[in-house]
């Protein structure tokens, strides 16, 4: 049993960079990590959401972390690649997209090197952010994929494209109602 015990407080996680800092999911949620290829651009979609990609069939939403949590697209480089996970909304498991830097590697993080989310000093909203986590001699900022990758959230963000497009909209909808 102090096996069992010793391995439940140990968790594993994927770990990559994103603007030079280390971030991490949970093992379990990646469903798999493919090249970064032909993603196809979706008109008037949120800044963060880069495209949908054919997945042997199936379309998978890809988001961009970088403009997700700092405001600004990722560079493709060769590094780049996409880390497809699952999130469960409405009781429902959906494939979800994550274009990433680079990855890092798979690491073991014990229940006692993980803190909690700091209140201030992070770079992203701390809602994203489940914890922090330590390995070898370095911190890593463990996702909350639950609230990084919340649909409804996602379809709210407004981009300048959106704006333009409804602001365009209004002013020739009162212009019509005033003739």
């Amino acid at each position: 049993t102090a096996v069992v015990a010793a391995t439940a407080d140990i968790q594993q996680y994927l770990t990559f960079l994103l603007s030079g800092e280390m971030y991490a999911v949970g093992i379990l949620n990646v469903k798999e990590i493919i090249e970064y290829g032909q993603v196809t651009r979706v008109p008037l979609a949120p800044q963060s959401i880069r495209g949908v990609l054919n997945l042997r069939g199936s379309v998978v939403p890809i988001v961009d972390l970088s403009s997700r949590f700092y405001g600004y697209r990722s560079t493709i480089t060769r590094l780049s690649c996409i880390v497809v996970v699952e999130i469960e909304q409405r009781d429902e498991r959906i494939p979800i997209g994550l274009l990433i830097d680079a990855l890092h590697e798979v690491v073991d993080i014990q229940q006692e090197n993980t803190e909690q989310t700091p209140g201030f000093g992070a770079k992203i909203r701390t809602d994203f952010i489940q914890g922090i986590g330590k390995t070898h001699g370095r911190f890593v900022i463990l996702l909350n994929l639950d609230r990084v990758l919340d649909i409804e959230e996602l379809q709210a963000e407004d981009t300048g494209h959106v704006t333009a497009a409804r602001a365009a909209e209004r002013t020739s909808t009162r212009g019509t109602a005033r003739r």
